[in-house]
Protein backbone atom coordinates (compact mmCIF):
# COMPACT_ATOMS: atom_id res chain seq x y z
CA UNK A 1 0.00 0.00 0.00
CA UNK A 2 1.36 3.40 -0.97
CA UNK A 3 1.84 6.32 1.38
CA UNK A 4 -1.05 8.16 -0.31
CA UNK A 5 -3.38 5.22 -0.90
CA UNK A 6 -6.93 6.42 -1.59
CA UNK A 7 -6.11 10.09 -1.12
CA UNK A 8 -7.66 12.58 -3.55
CA UNK A 9 -5.11 15.16 -4.63
CA UNK A 10 -5.20 18.33 -6.71
CA UNK A 11 -1.81 19.34 -8.14
CA UNK A 12 -1.47 22.66 -9.96
CA UNK A 13 1.12 23.23 -12.67
CA UNK A 14 1.36 19.47 -13.05
CA UNK A 15 1.81 19.28 -16.80
CA UNK A 16 5.57 19.82 -16.74
CA UNK A 17 8.60 19.98 -14.47
CA UNK A 18 8.27 19.54 -10.72
CA UNK A 19 4.48 19.39 -10.84
CA UNK A 20 4.52 16.55 -13.34
CA UNK A 21 6.84 14.55 -11.08
CA UNK A 22 4.53 15.22 -8.14
CA UNK A 23 1.57 13.87 -10.12
CA UNK A 24 3.39 10.73 -11.24
CA UNK A 25 4.70 9.94 -7.76
CA UNK A 26 1.37 10.62 -6.07
CA UNK A 27 -0.33 8.23 -8.49
CA UNK A 28 2.29 5.54 -7.86
CA UNK A 29 1.68 5.98 -4.14
CA UNK A 30 -2.03 5.30 -4.62
CA UNK A 31 -3.55 8.77 -4.87
CA UNK A 32 -6.33 9.85 -7.22
CA UNK A 33 -4.83 12.84 -9.01
CA UNK A 34 -6.35 15.90 -10.64
CA UNK A 35 -3.63 17.16 -12.98
CA UNK A 36 -4.05 20.91 -13.37
CA UNK A 37 -2.13 22.91 -15.96
CA UNK A 38 -3.16 25.81 -18.16
CA UNK A 39 -0.26 24.94 -20.45
CA UNK A 40 1.14 28.44 -20.90
CA UNK A 41 4.71 29.54 -21.57
CA UNK A 42 7.30 30.42 -18.91
CA UNK A 43 5.79 33.90 -18.90
CA UNK A 44 2.26 32.56 -18.54
CA UNK A 45 1.29 33.37 -22.11
CA UNK A 46 -0.91 31.17 -24.25
CA UNK A 47 -2.90 28.05 -23.47
CA UNK A 48 -2.06 24.43 -24.26
CA UNK A 49 -4.34 21.72 -22.91
CA UNK A 50 -1.89 19.03 -24.03
CA UNK A 51 0.47 18.77 -21.03
CA UNK A 52 -2.25 18.19 -18.41
CA UNK A 53 -3.98 15.56 -20.54
CA UNK A 54 -0.69 13.86 -21.40
CA UNK A 55 0.27 13.47 -17.73
CA UNK A 56 -3.21 12.21 -16.82
CA UNK A 57 -3.06 9.66 -19.64
CA UNK A 58 0.42 8.57 -18.57
CA UNK A 59 -0.90 7.90 -15.08
CA UNK A 60 -3.93 6.00 -16.39
CA UNK A 61 -1.75 3.94 -18.74
CA UNK A 62 0.34 2.89 -15.75
CA UNK A 63 -2.76 1.71 -13.89
CA UNK A 64 -3.36 4.83 -11.81
CA UNK A 65 -6.33 7.14 -11.42
CA UNK A 66 -6.15 10.66 -12.83
CA UNK A 67 -8.09 13.34 -14.64
CA UNK A 68 -6.86 16.47 -16.41
CA UNK A 69 -7.91 20.03 -15.57
CA UNK A 70 -6.95 23.17 -17.49
CA UNK A 71 -8.67 25.87 -15.42
CA UNK A 72 -6.78 29.08 -14.62
CA UNK A 73 -6.06 28.99 -10.90
CA UNK A 74 -5.03 32.66 -10.97
CA UNK A 75 -8.77 33.39 -10.84
CA UNK A 76 -11.17 32.64 -8.00
CA UNK A 77 -13.57 30.99 -10.45
CA UNK A 78 -10.88 28.82 -12.04
CA UNK A 79 -9.68 27.59 -8.66
CA UNK A 80 -13.26 26.83 -7.62
CA UNK A 81 -13.83 24.81 -10.78
CA UNK A 82 -10.65 22.83 -10.11
CA UNK A 83 -11.62 21.97 -6.54
CA UNK A 84 -15.18 21.14 -7.59
CA UNK A 85 -13.90 18.80 -10.32
CA UNK A 86 -11.87 16.81 -7.79
CA UNK A 87 -14.91 16.44 -5.54
CA UNK A 88 -17.22 15.53 -8.41
CA UNK A 89 -14.79 13.12 -10.09
CA UNK A 90 -13.42 11.28 -7.07
CA UNK A 91 -15.88 12.02 -4.26
CA UNK A 92 -13.86 14.36 -2.07
CA UNK A 93 -10.59 16.18 -1.54
CA UNK A 94 -7.67 15.39 0.76
CA UNK A 95 -4.62 17.17 -0.67
CA UNK A 96 -3.87 20.42 -2.47
CA UNK A 97 -0.40 20.84 -3.95
CA UNK A 98 0.08 24.43 -5.11
CA UNK A 99 2.90 24.36 -7.64
CA UNK A 100 1.86 26.45 -10.68
CA UNK A 101 4.15 29.36 -11.47
CA UNK A 102 5.51 31.69 -14.14
CA UNK A 103 8.42 34.10 -14.53
CA UNK A 104 8.50 37.66 -15.85
CA UNK A 105 11.86 38.88 -14.58
CA UNK A 106 12.74 42.58 -14.74
CA UNK A 107 14.62 45.07 -12.60
CA UNK A 108 12.31 47.38 -10.66
CA UNK A 109 12.96 50.52 -12.78
CA UNK A 110 11.96 48.57 -15.88
CA UNK A 111 9.18 46.34 -14.56
CA UNK A 112 5.76 46.95 -16.03
CA UNK A 113 2.50 46.75 -14.15
CA UNK A 114 1.54 43.75 -16.28
CA UNK A 115 4.77 41.92 -15.38
CA UNK A 116 4.13 42.54 -11.68
CA UNK A 117 0.45 41.61 -11.77
CA UNK A 118 0.86 38.43 -13.82
CA UNK A 119 3.47 36.88 -11.53
CA UNK A 120 1.68 37.82 -8.31
CA UNK A 121 -1.60 36.53 -9.75
CA UNK A 122 -0.33 33.08 -10.70
CA UNK A 123 1.85 32.51 -7.65
CA UNK A 124 0.32 34.28 -4.66
CA UNK A 125 -3.30 34.65 -5.76
CA UNK A 126 -3.19 31.19 -7.32
CA UNK A 127 -2.13 29.70 -3.99
CA UNK A 128 -4.74 31.73 -2.11
CA UNK A 129 -7.56 30.88 -4.50
CA UNK A 130 -7.14 27.10 -4.37
CA UNK A 131 -6.57 27.27 -0.61
CA UNK A 132 -9.76 29.29 -0.15
CA UNK A 133 -12.00 26.90 -2.05
CA UNK A 134 -10.41 23.79 -0.57
CA UNK A 135 -10.64 25.26 2.94
CA UNK A 136 -14.31 26.06 2.39
CA UNK A 137 -14.95 22.41 1.49
CA UNK A 138 -12.95 21.10 4.45
CA UNK A 139 -14.75 23.44 6.84
CA UNK A 140 -18.13 22.19 5.59
CA UNK A 141 -16.99 18.57 5.89
CA UNK A 142 -15.77 19.14 9.44
CA UNK A 143 -19.00 20.81 10.51
CA UNK A 144 -20.93 17.89 9.03
CA UNK A 145 -18.93 15.45 11.18
CA UNK A 146 -16.84 14.18 8.29
CA UNK A 147 -13.52 15.82 9.12
CA UNK A 148 -10.78 14.67 6.75
CA UNK A 149 -7.06 14.31 7.42
CA UNK A 150 -6.14 16.87 4.80
CA UNK A 151 -2.96 18.63 3.73
CA UNK A 152 -1.78 21.60 1.70
CA UNK A 153 1.75 21.81 0.34
CA UNK A 154 2.67 25.18 -1.14
CA UNK A 155 5.65 26.14 -3.28
CA UNK A 156 7.79 29.01 -2.08
CA UNK A 157 11.34 29.69 -3.26
CA UNK A 158 14.81 30.68 -2.09
CA UNK A 159 13.96 33.90 -3.93
CA UNK A 160 11.78 35.50 -1.30
CA UNK A 161 12.92 33.42 1.68
CA UNK A 162 16.71 33.14 1.92
CA UNK A 163 18.34 34.53 -1.23
CA UNK A 164 16.96 37.80 -2.65
CA UNK A 165 17.41 37.57 -6.41
CA UNK A 166 17.93 40.74 -8.45
CA UNK A 167 15.40 41.01 -11.23
CA UNK A 168 12.74 39.06 -9.35
CA UNK A 169 10.95 41.64 -7.25
CA UNK A 170 7.59 40.30 -8.42
CA UNK A 171 8.54 36.62 -8.03
CA UNK A 172 10.37 37.06 -4.72
CA UNK A 173 7.56 39.09 -3.20
CA UNK A 174 5.00 36.50 -4.27
CA UNK A 175 7.10 33.64 -2.88
CA UNK A 176 7.64 35.44 0.44
CA UNK A 177 3.89 35.96 0.57
CA UNK A 178 3.33 32.25 -0.04
CA UNK A 179 5.55 31.38 2.93
CA UNK A 180 3.50 33.72 5.13
CA UNK A 181 0.22 32.43 3.69
CA UNK A 182 1.29 28.89 4.55
CA UNK A 183 1.78 29.77 8.21
CA UNK A 184 -1.57 31.56 8.38
CA UNK A 185 -3.32 28.62 6.71
CA UNK A 186 -1.71 26.19 9.15
CA UNK A 187 -3.00 28.25 12.07
CA UNK A 188 -6.51 28.74 10.69
CA UNK A 189 -7.22 25.32 9.24
CA UNK A 190 -5.88 22.99 11.93
CA UNK A 191 -9.32 23.03 13.56
CA UNK A 192 -10.71 21.40 10.39
CA UNK A 193 -8.10 18.64 10.30
CA UNK A 194 -5.88 20.37 7.74
CA UNK A 195 -2.09 20.76 7.83
CA UNK A 196 -0.25 23.31 5.66
CA UNK A 197 3.45 23.37 4.80
CA UNK A 198 5.60 24.76 1.99
CA UNK A 199 8.73 23.81 0.11
CA UNK A 200 11.38 26.06 -1.41
CA UNK A 201 12.81 23.83 -4.16
CA UNK A 202 15.72 24.12 -6.53
CA UNK A 203 15.63 21.69 -9.45
CA UNK A 204 16.44 21.58 -13.13
CA UNK A 205 13.24 22.97 -14.70
CA UNK A 206 12.41 25.34 -17.52
CA UNK A 207 11.80 28.12 -14.97
CA UNK A 208 15.08 27.73 -13.08
CA UNK A 209 17.06 27.40 -16.30
CA UNK A 210 15.53 30.73 -17.36
CA UNK A 211 16.57 32.43 -14.09
CA UNK A 212 19.79 34.49 -14.30
CA UNK A 213 22.64 32.82 -12.43
CA UNK A 214 20.88 29.50 -11.99
CA UNK A 215 22.40 27.86 -15.05
CA UNK A 216 25.77 27.60 -13.31
CA UNK A 217 24.29 25.30 -10.68
CA UNK A 218 23.37 22.81 -13.39
CA UNK A 219 26.39 23.35 -15.63
CA UNK A 220 28.30 20.16 -14.80
CA UNK A 221 27.28 17.39 -17.23
CA UNK A 222 26.06 14.13 -15.79
CA UNK A 223 27.86 10.87 -16.46
CA UNK A 224 25.74 8.15 -18.04
CA UNK A 225 23.68 6.51 -15.31
CA UNK A 226 24.70 9.09 -12.70
CA UNK A 227 22.08 10.08 -10.14
CA UNK A 228 20.71 13.54 -10.93
CA UNK A 229 20.32 15.23 -7.56
CA UNK A 230 18.70 18.25 -9.21
CA UNK A 231 16.09 16.28 -11.14
CA UNK A 232 12.54 17.52 -10.49
CA UNK A 233 11.75 13.96 -9.42
CA UNK A 234 14.06 14.42 -6.43
CA UNK A 235 11.73 17.12 -5.03
CA UNK A 236 8.54 15.07 -5.02
CA UNK A 237 9.27 12.58 -2.19
CA UNK A 238 9.33 15.42 0.36
CA UNK A 239 6.03 16.74 -0.99
CA UNK A 240 4.48 13.26 -0.84
CA UNK A 241 5.62 12.88 2.78
CA UNK A 242 4.26 16.29 3.80
CA UNK A 243 0.93 15.41 2.16
CA UNK A 244 0.65 11.97 3.72
CA UNK A 245 -0.77 10.76 7.02
CA UNK A 246 2.78 9.77 7.98
CA UNK A 247 3.39 13.48 8.62
CA UNK A 248 2.15 15.54 11.57
CA UNK A 249 4.17 18.67 10.69
CA UNK A 250 2.33 21.91 9.98
CA UNK A 251 3.25 25.55 9.46
CA UNK A 252 6.80 24.87 8.21
CA UNK A 253 8.82 25.80 5.14
CA UNK A 254 11.49 23.39 3.89
CA UNK A 255 14.22 24.13 1.38
CA UNK A 256 14.89 21.10 -0.79
CA UNK A 257 17.77 21.17 -3.23
CA UNK A 258 20.05 18.43 -4.39
CA UNK A 259 20.77 16.07 -1.54
CA UNK A 260 19.73 18.45 1.27
CA UNK A 261 16.45 19.27 3.00
CA UNK A 262 16.55 22.21 5.41
CA UNK A 263 13.86 23.66 7.66
CA UNK A 264 13.73 27.44 7.19
CA UNK A 265 13.03 30.07 9.83
CA UNK A 266 11.36 33.42 9.18
CA UNK A 267 11.97 36.94 10.33
CA UNK A 268 13.21 37.16 13.91
CA UNK A 269 14.74 39.74 16.27
CA UNK A 270 18.47 40.16 15.84
CA UNK A 271 18.92 43.42 17.74
CA UNK A 272 16.65 45.54 19.93
CA UNK A 273 17.08 49.07 21.26
CA UNK A 274 14.71 50.59 23.79
CA UNK A 275 13.87 53.99 25.21
CA UNK A 276 12.12 55.29 28.31
CA UNK A 277 10.77 58.36 26.51
CA UNK A 278 9.93 59.46 23.00
CA UNK A 279 12.21 58.34 20.22
CA UNK A 280 14.72 60.93 18.99
CA UNK A 281 16.29 60.78 15.54
CA UNK A 282 19.82 61.39 16.82
CA UNK A 283 19.43 58.67 19.49
CA UNK A 284 18.23 56.18 16.89
CA UNK A 285 21.09 57.13 14.58
CA UNK A 286 23.65 56.57 17.35
CA UNK A 287 22.27 53.26 18.54
CA UNK A 288 20.92 51.58 15.40
CA UNK A 289 23.77 51.70 12.89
Amino acid sequence: MGALEGKIAVITGAGRGIGREHALLFAREGAFVVVNDLGGSNAGEGVDVGPAHEVAQEIIAAGGKAVANTDNIATWAGAEALINQAIAEFGGLDIVINNAGILRDAFMPNMTEAEWDAVVAVHLKGHAATTHHAAKYWKEESKAGRQRRAAIVNTASASGTTVPNAGQGNYGAAKAGIAALTQVAADELERYGVRANAIAPIARTRLTLATPGMGAIFAAPLEEGEFDAFSPANISPLVAYLASDLCSITGKVFAVQGEAISELGGWHDVKTIETEGPWLIDDISARLP
